[in-house]
């Protein structure tokens, strides 16, 4: 089942709003600077993609701040975002919008915060709200209890494919009869708790300079850089859609695919076929061939194993085509927002069809023998009809989605 994309809302370390995420990735602003609110020195990681400027007192009310995480706030800010460019007001019919988002962290500065009061102060000092701020789902409730939305909503999570997945839980849910859902999500994992939990991965990149710390599909590639922030995404089965008259369509959700590894909780497998297999699933759904898709918005891990497993699927599904497939990892520019990230990369492939612009993969100066493949080093203007964006999660989740320009050519 396909759905039309009708409603953008990004918060973001390359900016607040779509257009200012979309100019910064153009003017190659490289949103990766030195970590803010804490000293990170301890963990040796100094770097990550944070989202300045973002007030949200201006998005928030106040009995709801008190109560929630700064990913939820996001997820608040971008929610609003989204149904403002879409121009969707929720219908008489409250059960005709859902609300199915992505966490991969849940509210980890509220946590931190209201742990050390528990070490400080003892038990009376953790406030009430402690029960619902951290959990995954706070945001898709916070949200829909906001906004009224009362139609069938959950959460995913699958870390950095919950972007994706979300939306094709969407599917299913529209399938089912609700005819819009809000998808996507936001992540804020930037606090002491938080950075260790990531740092024992042991793919952080440890540089000190942004241009040498998360460089995908590079020789040089050293780990990847953490960052908050995400998307949120309305779409709309497209009956629907054109009957409330939606002003813009940005794209439409052509096919999906997903599968897992099925392997080992923290390591890869050793070989990329389950990848492989959550994109061909994907085309097939949407019946469109490789040679058809104009673009591949990679996942783009940063480190030397998991872009190699990458380049492999790739490989394996577009090595036959008369010509290379572009790839390009523009998370390269904002750190991994985990499920923000794969949101992110979604609204960035629908301004790319837009426009008819890729933007490149940053720092991309020696990139990696990559048969079949072209890596994307730098901004090119080129014409999108049909692109796919990958991504995958900790512990071995593969997701593909396959978008396309709107059909009827409402796109702006």
């Amino acid at each position: 089942m396909s759905l039309l994309v009708t409603g953008l809302g990004v918060v973001a370390p390359t900016g607040v709003g779509v257009e200012a995420h979309w100019e910064s990735l153009l003017r190659g602003e490289h949103a990766i600077g030195p970590i803010e609110g804490f000293d990170p020195s301890v963990y040796g990681i100094s770097l990550a993609g944070q989202v300045r400027g973002f007030d949200p007192d201006e998005h928030v009310a106040p009995q709801l701040k008190v109560q929630t995480d700064r990913w939820t706030w996001m997820s608040l800010a971008a929610a609003t975002l989204a149904a403002e460019d879409a121009d969707y007001t929720a219908p008489e019919d409250v059960y005709a919008t859902s609300v199915f988002l992505a966490s991969g962290s849940g509210g980890n500065e509220f946590s931190q915060h209201e742990i050390q009061g528990l070490w400080a102060r003892g038990p009376k000092a953790v406030g009430a709200y402690q029960s619902i701020a951290w959990f995954y789902a706070a945001s898709t409730g916070q949200v829909s209890i906001r906004d009224g939305y009362k139609g069938p909503s959950g959460v995913v999570v699958s870390e950095g494919a919950g972007g994706l997945d979300s939306i094709g839980w969407a599917r299913r849910v529209a399938r089912r009869g609700t005819p819009a859902v809000l998808v996507g999500g936001t992540e804020a994992g930037m606090c002491p708790y938080a950075l260790l939990c990531q740092a024992t991965s042991g793919r952080l990149s440890t540089a000190t300079r942004p241009e040498e710390a998360y460089l995908p599909f590079d020789r040089r590639a050293n780990g990847h850089v953490v960052g908050e922030g995400g998307a949120i995404l309305l779409v709309e089965e497209p009956g629907a859609a054109r009957a409330r008259g939606a002003r813009r369509v940005w794209g439409e959700v052509a096919g999906y695919g997903a599968t897992h590894d099925a392997h080992h909780h923290e390591d890869p497998a050793p070989d990329a076929a389950q990848y492989a297999r959550a994109i061909r699933l994907a085309l097939a759904d949407a019946g469109v061939s490789p040679d058809e898709v104009d673009l591949v918005v990679a996942d783009g891990a940063g480190t030397p194993e998991l872009d190699a497993l990458e380049l492999a699927a790739i490989g394996a599904v577009f090595g036959g085509r008369r010509t290379p497939v572009p790839v390009t990892a523009p998370s390269s520019w904002t750190g991994r927002l985990m499920a923000g990230g794969s949101a992110l990369n979604v609204a960035t492939a629908l301004l790319a069809m837009r426009d008819g612009i890729v933007p490149g993969t940053a720092h991309l100066q020696e990139p990696v023998g990559a048969p079949g493949v072209d890596l994307v080093q730098a901004t090119r203007v080129q014409e999108l009809r049909t692109v796919v964006v990958l991504a995958r999660g900790a512990g071995g989740f593969n997701s593909s989605l396959v978008l396309r320009r709107d059909p009827a050519g409402a796109t702006a």
